[in-house]
Formats: structure tokens, C-alpha cells, sequence
């Protein structure tokens, strides 16, 4: 038997892990010759079709997620139609909704539920298929479903020379723990049966390996990484200790974790990171305690709060929280204290998502809530008895225009002066993206960074000359080539005077092969300017000096 193991990514930097477990599986248990075929959601759904019949394999199974969901079932269709190959998926996308797949596409053989490898194992050594559990299926016209599986068993090491030969500069992904001890309503994370962890030591030996694959990041995919708080600090005194040994220099970690489990010991060892060696994910979704009930995430978000502030407060791990509009009792006002308080923590990066209900997911299995939802991938709500359709259009606005101003991370001194005017983030970027929504504002960086001077400056009467020069430094600090659009330029024989008096000093002039650039400030007598050599891997910003005019 031939088998072909198939994932489609969302995008090429990313890599599916799922397949080459089953890979190293099929090796282990019983020496089936196996391919994996990984390509985008992005390429010509032909020419991935020409890809997997070349193969002329007897089994074609694909890992299923909400981002390929669509193309994978085309792609299975079009295999059944060509061959006679069995088809099989698997994945968190198929598990929980097994049964409507099989009766309503009759191309679909097999259908795994829950962990993969044992059971594909099983049905390629040719155990009876009532036999297996995990795998639902179809016999004499009669559809037989199973519960996920989950394996008490450690998976095998995927990390084969084929995997890492594809991998070429892609992110690396590493498991070290598989589960999740927390049970919140909009994910599948807590339906495993608690959490295992992989042997340790085999872990500390594939960090090094794929540290040293060519990729720039290794992402950690333990759903609640310092759920074992002891065995997390070993992994991270193990990464800052072999950075720049067996672990080069250009290479970052990155984590989800739970803030509220963070203690000192672990902060204090944190401190020891290099800058940009490890970025941190946060799930902190709500701070509305009733939310946080009603989706099974009981919270101190007192302590979480303290210590994201102390990872902040280190400043050198990129800290980057998350945010989920659509929640149980989350109105507009609800939310817009939510996202103030989490705004005022000034994490580097701020995820406002939206509620998906995934098949599987408590909050779809009983919609207590009288959810309305797309029921296509990625099963985005439409409103809810909190939110209405209308609210939910603005609040997606609202997110594009936060997007663009925060966590591109391009506004930072211009947003740490807005916010100073304002006394709500929420109501001050949900302000702007609805201007932006009536002018129709282009799509380019000098488009929106005109329409963010205009809007304040202009509708609601901030200060433009403090304003420009705030935008002029931001633009100067995270733009290489050293551009200003021409409403922020500023010309004047002081750039050049002020220039000329930086290169009379050996430790301001312009080093060799660095390009400079620089304006002249409105409110002070300044001038500021930029040497583009090393940008800061947390902040992403390049250092801008000052210098008197």
C-alpha cells in the first residue's frame, strides 16, 4: 500500500507538523511506504490536484483545518473522481462533525477523530476497521461514527531528514506537551484528556535541531506551554543557555502561554534572555469576570495584569496578547473596557479577534447565546444577544483601522501622544475607523498616515504641529529607506547645516555603508534622525537620536 499525506498551509513561511507525525508513525509501526505533499491554500488548486495523481497513491489522506477546508474537499472530490484511492481526513476541523461529512460526501472513505497516528497506523496494517478506534466510516450504505481518539502513548519524533529538507527557512514547529488543562468553551484544546509531555531530553535535542535548520523562528504548539511550571523553566534556562552556542543568534522562540501562571522565579530567570530570543502569546480574551465564568476561564486577572507588566517591564521578550470580540455578556461598553484596560498594559502586539464556533466547541454544541454565524469556514458569528450584525461590521472596521495603526507597530510615539487627548482608546479608534470608512481611504502606508493627520489634526483639533512631528519620527524610525510622504516633510537649511556639524564628531558622524536620514522638528529646535544598521528586535523600530539645530 501506498499512502499520500496532504496539507494545505494558509501560506508558504508555514508548515504542517500533523502530516509528518503521521509520517514518522507509518514508519514506526509498520514500514508503509508513504509520501507528504505540502502546499498552499494559495496555489492553483489544479496544479496541487496534478501533484497528488502523480503520486498514483492507494490512500490519500488530508489534515483538515478551518483555513483549508474548502480546497481540501475540491481536492478530495476531484482524487475520488480520478482514482481509486481511498480518501481520508483527519484533523481538528473533521473531528467533531464526522458523521455530516460522510452522509453528505459520498468521495469521503475514512474520517479520523482526535489523534492520528496509531489509528492510521492500524488501518494501513489492515486491523479491521470496526476494530480501530478513532475512525468513522461507511459500510453498506450505513454511516458508523467514533469518538476522538486520544493515545496515552508519546507520538514518534517527526522530524525526519525529509522533513527538514522541506522545511527550507520556513517556521519550524515543535510540540513538547500535547493537550491542555483548561476547558474554555470556544476551543477544542481542553477536549484532549489532559495534558502528556513528550520526554524532555528528546525535546532539548530537537530544539537544537530545528534552532539550527535554517528557520529564524521556532513556534512552540503546547496550547498552555507553562502548564508544568517547573518543566517550562528548564526549557527556557535551556534556550537561554545554548543561544549562541548550539542555538545561533538569529534565531527566536515562540510560546502561548498562561500569564497567570507566571511566578518570580520564572520572571527572574526571564530576565536573562537575550533581546528577541523569545516572544510570548497571551490568551488574557476578556475582563469581564462574567464572560470569563461563562466560557470556563476562571481568572485572577489582577496577578495575570501584574505579570505580563513584569514580562513588559523586562524588556526584552516580545509580549503579544490576545483579545476575542463576541464572548458571552460582552457588550460594546463591555468591550470597550476590555480592550481600554488591555490597551493600557501596552503590550507590543494586541489581538483583537473575533468569536469563531468550531464544530466541537461547547459554545456552538449548546449556542445558550442565540448566536448567529457563517456555517462555512472559519464560522465567524454575525451577532449574538449582546451584539448585533450592525455593531459587529463596525467593530470589524474597528479592528482593521487598530491593526494598521497599533500592531503594525509603525505609530508608536504618534499613538503615545493620541492616547495622552483621548480618554478611551476604544472610542478614539473606533472614531477614526469610521471616518476612514466614509473618506475611503487608500490602501498604501502614505494614504493612511494622511488620513491619521488629517482626522486628528483637523476633525478633531489636536495639536498638527506636535502631530507631524510625531508621525515624521515614527515614519523615520520603521521605514529603511528613510522616506517622508511629502505633507510630513519639512524643508529647511538647518537638515543640512545640523548634518554637517553631526559628521565633524567621530561619534556622530555617518559610519560607512549606513544610510542616514533625518527632519527637522516643528515644536522643538531639533532635528532628528535615523542611522539604519540595527533595528530593535522587540520593538521593530530603528533608534532615533536628537540632536540641537
Amino acid at each position: 500500500m501506498k499512502v499520500l499525506l496532504c496539507a494545505l498551509n494558509s501560506k508558504y513561511i508555514h508548515s504542517t507538523l500533523a502530516v509528518w507525525y503521521l509520517a514518522a508513525a507509518l514508519k514506526k509501526y509498520n514500514n508503509v511506504e508513504c509520501e507528504v505533499l505540502e502546499a498552499t491554500i494559495n496555489e492553483p488548486k489544479e496544479k496541487v490536484l496534478e501533484k497528488i495523481l502523480f503520486q498514483n497513491a492507494d490512500l490519500v489522506a488530508f489534515s483538515t483545518y478551518i483555513w483549508n477546508k474548502n480546497e481540501t474537499l475540491w481536492l478530495a472530490k476531484k482524487v475520488k473522481d480520478a482514482t481509486d484511492a481511498k480518501v481520508l481526513l483527519g484533523g481538528p476541523e473533521v473531528s467533531y462533525n464526522a458523521e455530516s461529512l460522510l452522509k453528505n460526501n459520498s468521495f469521503i472513505d475514512y474520517i479520523i477523530s482526535g489523534e492520528g497516528e496509531e489509528p492510521l497506523s492500524q488501518l494501513c496494517s489492515g486491523v479491521p476497521i470496526e476494530l480501530i478506534d478513532g475512525v468513522s466510516f461507511k459500510k453498506g450504505g450505513e454511516v458508523f461514527i467514533k469518538q476522538p481518539f486520544f493515545s496515552s502513548k508519546n507520538p514518534p519524533n517527526p522530524y525526519s531528514q525529509k522533513y527538514l529538507d522541506t522545511l527550507n527557512g520556513r517556521i519550524a514547529y515543535i510540540e513538547t506537551s500535547r493537550g491542555c488543562p483548561f476547558h474554555c468553551a470556544f476551543c477544542l484544546s481542553g477536549r484532549c484528556e489532559g495534558v502528556k509531555f513528550f520526554d524532555l531530553e528528546e525535546s532539548k535535542k530537537n530544539i537544537i535541531l530545528l534552532a539550527n535548520s535554517g528557520t529564524q523562528t521556532v513556534k512552540f504548539i503546547d496550547r498552555t506551554f507553562n502548564a508544568n511550571k517547573k518543566r517550562a523553566r528548564e526549557i527556557f534556562e535551556f534556550i537561554i543557555d545554548q543561544y549562541g552556542k548550539s542555538i545561533p543568534e538569529n534565531v527566536c522562540f515562540h510560546f502561548e502561554i498562561e500569564g497567570e501562571l507566571l511566578d518570580t522565579q520564572t520572571v527572574n530567570l526571564l530576565a536573562r534572555a537575550p533581546k528577541g530570543l523569545i516572544q510570548f502569546e497571551i490568551g488574557l480574551q476578556s475582563f469581564n469576570e462574567q464572560t470569563l465564568i461563562a466560557v470556563n476561564r476562571r481568572t485572577n486577572l489582577d496577578l495575570l495584569c501584574e505579570n505580563i507588566k513584569k514580562l513588559l517591564m523586562l524588556g526584552n521578550i516580545h509580549v503579544h496578547i490576545d483579545l476575542i470580540i463576541g464572548l458571552p455578556y460582552e457588550n460594546l461598553n463591555s468591550f470597550k473596557r476590555t480592550f481600554d484596560l488591555a490597551y493600557r498594559l501596552k503590550p507590543h502586539m494586541l489581538q483583537v479577534g473575533f468569536l469563531k464556533l468550531l464544530y466541537g466547541a461547547e459554545l456552538r454544541e449548546k449556542n445558550n447565546y442565540k448566536y448567529e454565524f457563517i456555517d462555512t469556514p472559519p464560522y465567524e458569528i454575525t451577532s449574538n444577544d449582546w451584539l448585533t450584525n450592525t455593531e459587529l461590521q463596525r467593530l470589524h472596521r474597528f479592528e482593521d483601522a487598530f491593526e494598521k495603526m497599533y500592531n503594525s507597530r509603525r505609530f508608536g510615539l504618534t499613538l503615545e501622544y493620541l492616547v495622552s487627548v483621548f480618554e478611551s482608546p476604544f472610542e478614539m479608534f473606533m472614531e477614526f475607523s469610521d471616518y476612514i470608512d466614509r473618506v475611503n481611504v487608500g490602501n498604501s502606508l502614505d494614504d493612511f498616515t494622511k488620513a491619521i493627520f488629517e482626522y486628528f489634526s483637523q476633525v478633531k483639533s489636536v495639536d498638527g504641529q506636535v502631530l507631524r512631528d510625531k508621525l515624521a519620527v515614527d515614519r523615520l524610525a520603521t521605514n529603511r529607506m528613510g522616506y517622508l510622504p511629502s505633507f510630513l516633510r519639512v524643508y529647511s537649511p538647518k537638515i543640512k547645516e545640523a548634518l554637517n556639524e553631526l559628521e565633524k564628531n567621530d561619534e556622530t558622524k555617518k559610519r560607512k555603508n549606513v544610510k542616514r536620514a533625518a527632519t527637522v522638528l516643528l515644536t522643538e529646535n531639533k532635528l532628528a534622525y535615523v542611522d539604519y544598521d540595527t533595528c530593535d528586535y522587540v520593538t521593530n523600530r530603528f533608534l532615533v537620536k536628537f540632536t540641537e539645530i
